[in-house]
Parts: structure tokens; sequence; C-alpha cells
């Protein structure tokens, strides 16, 4: 055969092959595109889900045992440093409730103060006094106001044994996480004055199966008290009233990421509206009176707009503190003092 009819046959038959190869790869894209398969595996997930350190990660050593110890002050206050502590002279909580019950999950659950990241962000400014404060003052303030008791000495077991915990609960914790625990989550307030009446009616729906029609909690059952199931929230037993909870905001907020029982930030069982009329139904409960309230918040300027006893920096009435609406009072705090206010 003639050497150039020999080319141009190869020629035409690597033609023919290379169009073959072009359908049969056109086909399957074609195929995958218009008909995939039913099952395709999952990408691997690189992400991990961050978790807050478990008690089993508490190490061995001494300085564990403060941890633990921090732990089960945590959650049985009244029973180490409080009315029902065996040694009256630590007694110095004044009431039964436990730190837990509004740091629930022993400080470890988003939205309801959470201890997880707390220790890294003191010292730090506090208005109330109007100056730097340390961890162990912070942790005052609650004995003094949330535990209607007496300061802890801040060299002491127990006050010691709190800061680890919460220093433990705090390591390594990154940025972001922190921010998502940090404090209470917040509402949106209704332009309007807290209906307390409206709360009742919520309060009987949705609370009064643990905390009581008339707010004083579930007790443990026995001849001898023990503590509660559930604590009082109002009553001779609960927190006073220069308390952070004794504002509406502020029980607005703890109550619609936490309230009812099973409640979370991100699925409450609440409207920011509800909490709102709740919280305010709440406070009108009768509860301990602190102190030399009026020595709180050196700069009036900076006393949340919430706080239901003065005196204040303006002239809206005890009412309108206590009960809203509060936006009137946070329009003024900008115009007249330059300052952002949202409780």
């Amino acid at each position: 055969m003639d050497p150039i009819l020999k080319q141009v046959k190869r020629l035409t038959q690597l033609i023919y092959t290379l169009m073959l190869v072009l359908i049969f790869f056109s086909g399957l894209i074609y195929y995958f595109t218009y008909y995939p398969p039913a099952f395709q595996p999952e990408q691997e997930q690189t992400t991990a889900v961050w978790l807050p350190a478990s008690l089993s990660d508490i190490p061995a050593n001494e300085q564990g045992k403060l941890i633990r110890e921090g732990y089960e002050l945590i959650l049985n206050t009244s029973r180490h440093i409080g009315p029902l502590a065996e040694n009256a002279t630590r007694r110095l909580a004044g009431n039964n409730l436990s730190c837990g019950n509004c740091h629930l999950d022993a400080g470890r659950k988003i939205g309801s103060g959470s201890f997880i990241g707390v220790a890294n962000r003191f010292p730090q400014f506090r208005g109330r006094e109007n100056k730097q404060g340390t961890l162990e003052e912070r942790i005052n303030g609650c004995m003094e106001r949330s535990m209607n008791g007496h300061v802890l000495e801040e060299d002491s077991r127990e006050m010691k044994a709190m800061i680890a915990y919460m220093e433990w609960l705090s390591k390594d914790v990154p940025d972001e996480i922190q921010t998502l625990y940090k404090g209470y989550k917040p509402v949106r307030l209704p332009e309007v004055k807290a209906d307390t009446s409206m709360g009742r009616q919520l309060y009987e729906a949705k609370c009064m199966v643990c905390h009581g029609n008339d707010g004083r909690g579930q007790r443990i059952a026995g001849e001898v008290f023990t503590g509660y199931v559930y604590p009082p929230l109002g009553g001779e037993d609960t927190f006073n009233d220069g308390a952070g909870m004794n504002r509406v905001i502020t029980a607005a907020e703890f109550i619609k990421s936490n309230m009812p029982y099973g409640a979370t930030y991100d699925a409450p069982q609440v409207t920011d509206e509800e909490a709102y009329h709740i919280a305010a139904y709440i406070n009108t409960f009768s509860r301990p009176s602190k102190s030399d309230k009026d020595k709180d918040f050196p700069d009036r300027t900076l006393k949340p707009v919430s706080t239901p006893y003065g005196p204040w920096a303006d002239d809206f009435t005890p009412e309108q503190h206590k009960f809203g609406p509060f936006q009137p009072i946070m329009e003024y705090y900008q115009r007249e003092y330059d300052l952002t206010k949202s409780k």
C-alpha cells in the first residue's frame, strides 16, 4: 500500500478514536449532571463543635480539689455558706438560693450569666461602684444582693474555690465563644409600659407550676427544710431589691432564654413581649430591702434606666423606671449625656 495512504488511514483511525472518547466523556458529564447518584457521601466535617469543660476534665490534684469545691459551692450555696451551713460562722448568704439558680448548669449555660470566659473580663469597670472592680468584688456584690447576705472574705477558702472554678471554665476559651456565653441575651423591648396584669396571666400559665402561685418556690419534700427544687422569686427567702434581677429588663432577658424550664437562648418558649410582662409581674412580689441603695452608682448617669430605686439623673417617675416604657428614658440619656443605654 502506498505509504501516504497508510498515513491517512492511521490518522483517520486516530480521529475516530478521539471522537469516541470525547463522546463517552460527554455522556458521563451529561448523565451525572442531570441524573446524579442517589447517595453522595457527605464531606468530612472539619469544624469541631466547642463544648464547655467537663467535670471529668478537672485535674486530680490540689487545684482540682479546689475547683470541685467551687463547683459544689455554686450548686449548693446555702448548705455551705448560707442558712443551712453547719458552721454558724459561715452563714454569710442570707437566703436559701444557690448561685446556680441564676447561673444555670453551674454557670455553663448560654444566656444565664455564664461563667464561661468571665474570669478573662476582670478587672473591669463597674458603674455601680464607679471604679475598676475585681472578680472577687463582683462575687461579693452577688452575696450582698442576690444572696441577701454579707461579703465573703477575699482570702477565704470558699472565695478561692469559686474563683478557681470560674478560672477553670474560662481557660482557653476562643473569643467568639466568650462573646456567645457572655451575660444575658438582649430582648426587643415593647414601647409600652409593662403590663403586670398580663404578666400575672402568663406567670400562672407558664411559671406557677414550679415557682408557686405566690412566687415562694417549691421546697424539697421532707419534714426538715433542706432547700428548694425550684427557687422562690418573692418573699423573704429570695434576692433583695438591690439585685440586678429586680430590674425588669434584666429579668426579662433571663426569662426569655431560660424559662419555662427547658428553654434555651436559641429555642425560647416565650416571646420578648411575654418575658417583659412576666418580669414586671415578678417584680411586684415583696422581697427584702437592701440598705444604702442610694450609694449605688455614684455617677448617676451610669445607672441602668430600669433601676427601680433612686436617685436618678433625670426627672422620670419611679413608676416609669420600674415598668417602662424605657425608650424615652434611653433617648433622654442619649440626647443629654451622649450615652447609649440598652438596660
